[in-house]
């Protein structure tokens, strides 16, 4: 036997304190009528009065009352096995964590932003599977694709710059690994969610893109930057910037934003480009169009479920609450006769 709501039994706070209010009423109504006289002699004449029916009145209600609470805390006893279905896609998001990533024409820089996009996406889902996919010169799956989204949470927070070792930017292998984290089965309910900058050193995303879509993947893309692009800052050990990267000239490179390649990704797909914005007003368009794609019957998951009883104090309740209501407080006549 178990509760399912069992705070609920702080109610019986106040089925107490209506007990005592109503065998205090009773007291107090004899107490009165007995300041008029010897009260045995008063209710010899008064022969219709009954205090013993009005305990019982307050008696039923009382226990009516104590049967409601114990509905309300949903008594349940008794199991059994339910298989519950789930429908959903398989989403992996590809993360860039290239040098460029730290330029901070987003606040606090393009890195954070596109980590906090990401957080964004795992808090809208609900029974979708999510992979993460982390790339710079080169790529790999950090998190396979999973359900537990507090496990896929603590691996984005473990991402940083440095998380892939060689750097550079390759959309070309960002995309291949995505597709390899897909159930390569399966030619549909498959997302692919592409978070940089849009610098692509290698060139060939596009075609990456053509192949994505023969196995049934839509690209969604998410620019994090601005099109005017800004340095790219030297980080020390301690996070702290000395500096801004400069090219085999000594010029300072500065990085731009380049949303005519992330659009031709995405078209290639039937996906489509969003930049991304402080108020992350993209992440609500996204998963408006991601809820209208169809979406696959995920393997169920057999639970127990308990069995709530609370039918029988509920019957119980209801019958104690018509005797009460049926039983008079006065005596009829021929119980006195």
């Amino acid at each position: 036997m178990r509760f399912a709501a069992p705070e609920n039994f702080l109610i019986l706070i106040g089925v107490l304190l209506v007990a005592v209010f109503l065998f205090w009423a009773i007291a107090r109504k004899k107490k009165l009528l007995a300041r008029f006289g010897d009260l045995p002699l008063l209710l010899r004449n008064a022969p219709h009065v009954s205090f013993a029916r009005q305990r019982t009145k307050a008696v039923l209600s009382i226990v009516a009352l104590i049967l409601l609470t114990f509905v309300l805390v949903r008594l349940q006893f008794g199991t059994h096995m339910e298989k519950l279905k789930r429908e959903g896609l398989d989403i992996v998001v590809a993360l860039d964590v290239s040098n460029s990533m730290m330029v901070q024409d987003m606040v606090p820089n393009r890195l954070q932003k596109a980590k906090q996009e990401v957080l964004g996406i795992i808090d809208h889902l609900r029974g979708d599977r999510i992979a993460l996919v982390v790339f710079a010169g080169e790529a790999f799956i950090q998190c396979p694709l999973t359900l537990d989204y507090a496990a896929a949470h603590f691996l984005l927070n473990a991402v940083d710059n440095n998380t892939v070792s060689v750097q550079g930017t390759s959309l070309t292998n960002a995309l291949e690994t995505a597709l390899q984290a897909f159930n390569q089965k399966e030619k549909k309910h498959k997302v692919l969610l592409l978070l940089t900058d849009g610098e692509d050193h290698e060139g060939g995303a596009i075609e990456a893109a053509k192949r994505a879509r023969q196995d049934g993947v839509k690209i969604y893309t998410v620019g994090i930057g601005n099109p005017d692009g800004e340095p790219i800052p030297v980080l020390d050990r301690n996070g702290k910037q000395v500096g801004f990267r400069k090219d085999e000239r000594g010029e300072v490179i500065i990085s731009r934003l380049d949303a005519e390649t992330l659009q031709k990704i995405s078209l290639a797909t039937g996906g489509k480009f969003y930049n991304a914005t402080a108020g992350e007003m993209e992440l609500d368009l996204i998963f408006e169009e991601i809820s209208s794609l169809e979406k696959k019957e995920l393997e169920g998951t057999l639970v127990t479920r308990y069995d709530d009883r609370f039918q029988w104090p509920l019957l119980l309740a209801i019958f104690l609450v018509i005797g009460e209501f049926v039983l008079p407080e006065r005596k009829r006549r021929k119980d006195v006769e």
